[in-house]
């Protein structure tokens, strides 16, 4: 058999990249459009942006609503999700709300996050909170319900409590699936801080979509924050992942 040429990892990622700006910066030149900017264009956007201090204003605005909505979600939705998990009266009586709240698109709460918090940071924050709670919290209800009964009786048999039960057993246990859950709320998050800032503040990268469509179609700006948003989402999904490999979660992703 013929030996496959070992490539590093950074190769193939690249070459599709390249290909991919190729291939969008020679349907640009042959259709001639001036909707459409080209990738040069994007690029002196970029640093446009950036001379103008604006690039890193937005981005940071962004994050820091992206960080309190989501850390915020985690603190309150891991632990309420372990407790229902464990309760089954809490779980049956609250689950039916669960589900109705659910499936509600976030967008849909933002005229009341508007009226309750206004126009700022606070009503992005509470569309980010809603739109990674229930995310986190269903996966944290199923993934305690995945824990095998028999670690769990071992645990009373040696006479753990339930704090003792939750600590030792059940967080390490959920532990994997909690990695994973947290990946998609918070690709979530980001989908979710990018629409709310088209409507509910005046900073951030979407906030900066809107605002160079409305101040003369500037749609090479458009598509640098599109650049922007793609670039850091990615970002922030490799940091996640790399909690994939640390040892307390790594056994549950061999294989």
């Amino acid at each position: 058999m013929r030996r496959r040429l070992a490539l590093p990892p950074a190769v193939l990622p690249a070459l599709g990249v390249g290909l991919f700006v190729a291939a969008w910066a020679a349907a640009v030149a042959l259709s001639r459009t001036r909707l459409v900017p080209g990738p040069l264009d994007v690029v002196r956007a970029l640093g446009e942006l950036l001379a103008h201090g604006l690039l890193l204003r937005y981005l940071v605005a962004s994050l820091f609503r992206v960080t309190w909505g989501f850390v915020l979600a985690a603190l309150v939705a891991i632990p309420a999700g372990i407790a229902l998990a464990l309760s089954r009266r809490a779980e049956a009586a609250l689950n039916p709300l669960v589900q109705v709240l659910r499936p509600i698109s976030p967008l849909a709460w933002i005229p009341i996050s508007i009226l309750w918090f206004g126009v700022g940071d606070g009503a992005a924050v509470w569309l980010i909170f809603v739109a990674t709670f229930f995310s986190l919290l269903v996966t944290v209800i199923r993934a305690v319900h995945d824990v095998d009964p028999v670690h769990k009786n071992a645990a009373w048999n040696f006479g753990l409590d339930r704090r003792r039960l939750v600590r030792q057993v059940i967080f390490p246990a959920i532990l994997p699936q909690l990695i994973v859950g947290l990946r998609l709320a918070l690709g979530i998050a980001w989908l979710v801080v990018v629409a709310a800032e088209m409507i509910a503040v005046d900073s951030g990268l979407g906030f900066l979509i809107v605002d160079a469509r409305n101040a003369g179609n500037r749609y090479d700006l458009v598509v640098a924050g599109m650049v922007m948003i793609g670039a850091v989402g990615l970002l922030l999904d490799t940091l996640v992942r790399r909690l994939e490999r640390l040892p307390a979660v790594a056994w549950g992703f061999s294989g």
